[in-house]
């Protein structure tokens, strides 16, 4: 709880298995973040366990615990520096290659290194000379090149264009796959592959299934569907 007597979870019970991608979804305060802060010991839980791999995180070494997670979120931070210098960012030896082979594989290479300055590039204070969807590629790449056990994606497309949002899905494949990986989605259009979609509801997951169980249940998770759908649709 982050007041008093107030708990944001209440009888959340659940596994995420190796190679699993796991999306959550459910309005502003259902407590979507809060799982993952959990996981991480951003907070600690009051009741209860989180357990990584079998083992309570709060007996895991804090900075081993967060070594095995990466996290991409809504708004990207990026430091005054170089491409190279936010991609290995934490690196004391960044590798080149690495970070390059990052890019790439998440399509920032095309639109920022190749037609600049290579990993020399400057992005400026806070990614200044970039576009919010150049930053957010950058991010992919810096997740990617920690190669993490675990992803985390919190409204990681939700600031972008829907055109951007294309070429980011595309990366979000590229990091996701062989790993298991948590998705935090706003625009239900970025999760209907996940294996697994909980949605969240005053703290409890409400339903839980695959994109096609849960519409067809036609429960909460539909009704958000068919409501961002409609308002995707051209007006006359």
């Amino acid at each position: 709880s982050y007041e008093p007597g107030t708990p944001v979870l209440r009888g959340v019970d659940l596994e995420v298995a190796e190679g699993e991608m796991v999306a959550i979804v459910g309005a502003t305060g259902a407590g979507k973040t809060t799982v993952t802060s959990l996981l991480q010991r951003f907070y600690e839980a009051q009741r209860g366990g989180v357990f990584v791999s079998g083992m309570d995180v709060r007996d895991q070494p804090l900075e081993a615990l967060r070594r095995r997670f990466a996290m991409v979120q809504q708004d990207v931070f990026l430091f005054g520096g170089t491409l190279l210098e936010n991609v290995a960012l934490g690196d004391l030896s960044p590798d080149r290659g690495r970070a390059r082979d990052a890019l790439e594989r998440v399509g920032a290479w095309e639109l920022v290194g190749a037609q600049r300055e290579g990993l020399d590039t400057s992005v400026g204070e806070r990614g200044s000379r970039l576009s919010a969807g150049e930053r957010q590629l950058v991010a992919f790449a810096r997740a990617l090149y920690r190669d993490p056990e675990v992803l985390i994606l919190d409204e990681a497309t939700a600031s972008v264009d829907s055109a951007t949002e294309a070429r980011l899905q595309a990366g979000i494949e590229t990091l996701i796959e062989g790993r298991t990986a948590i998705v935090i989605a706003h625009r239900l259009s970025t999760i209907e592959r996940a294996d697994r979609i909980l949605v969240f509801h005053h703290g409890s997951v409400a339903e839980q299934g695959t994109h096609a169980d849960l519409l067809a249940l036609g429960g909460i998770y539909a009704r958000l569907y068919r409501l961002q759908i409609a308002s995707q649709e051209p007006r006359p």
